[in-house]
């Protein structure tokens, strides 16, 4: 099969790509070669946040330093296990999505609001437990800074996305749970239609106004929070 110049310029791009990772020898100095040029093809040269898993073949080639690897590999699964498969979950259960839900699933809500807690000190223990191990990660000249890089990519800024989440979140489930309350203190005056508010009393209505605001921009606030982070781990 005759190959275009195209393709054989793509082919010789590619083989220039991987031939740093297919260096002989099992040297400190080449294993150290090796894991440089794999960090800074598979996660600081792409955008957003990349935690790829390590083949048998690369832990071979780099030696003692999978082990500096695996601290960012661990911190990223400890996260989805216990900080953002968890928050997704209480979200998803707890922010209510209509007016009537601001009244019925008030437990909800405040169940919500309690687990937080939990899951944000799930994120400070995974943070506090990977910088540790950085810090005691024994690395030469030419390695650290680009480790340091690769660590900040898929460590440092998603923890700290995920840390300004909590503030948002916070203050939409306090808006929400407020607007809640007043609702069922005042329930005989105000009724909710659908996603309509009547009220028969004129003089809650400035009250219920504010509290209709303040709820909207404190979700409107977490849902930025949310894209923000979501724009760090896609790169966009």
């Amino acid at each position: 099969m005759i190959r275009t110049s195209a393709s054989i310029a793509r082919l010789a791009a590619g083989l220039l790509l991987v031939m740093p990772l297919l260096a002989c020898g099992d040297s400190e100095a080449t294993q150290r070669r090796n894991f440089v040029a794999w960090l800074q093809m598979r996660i600081i040269a792409k955008p957003g946040v990349h935690v790829p898993h390590m083949t048998p073949e690369e832990t071979a080639l780099f030696g003692a330093y999978a082990k500096h690897y695996a601290v960012i590999a661990d911190f990223n699964a400890g996260m989805d296990q216990s900080v953002s498969q968890p928050l997704q979950q209480a979200i998803a259960k707890g922010v209510p999505r209509s007016l009537n839900e601001v009244v019925t699933r008030r437990s909800d809500i405040a169940a919500l609001r309690d687990g937080m807690a939990a899951i944000r000190g799930a994120l400070d223990r995974q943070l506090a437990s990977a910088d540790t191990a950085h810090a005691a990660l024994d690395q030469p000249p030419d390695l650290k800074p680009v480790y340091d890089t690769a660590y900040d990519r898929d460590v440092s800024q998603p923890a700290k996305a995920f840390r300004n989440i909590f503030p948002e979140l916070d203050a939409s489930i306090q808006a929400i749970l407020e607007l809640a309350e007043f609702l069922d203190q005042h329930k005989t005056a105000v009724q909710l239609d659908g996603a309509m508010i009547r009220v028969t009393d004129p003089a809650l209505q400035p009250r219920l106004q504010a509290l209709v605001e303040a709820m909207r921009t404190k979700l409107e606030a977490m849902q930025k929070a949310q894209q923000r982070m979501n724009a760090l781990v896609n790169g966009t």
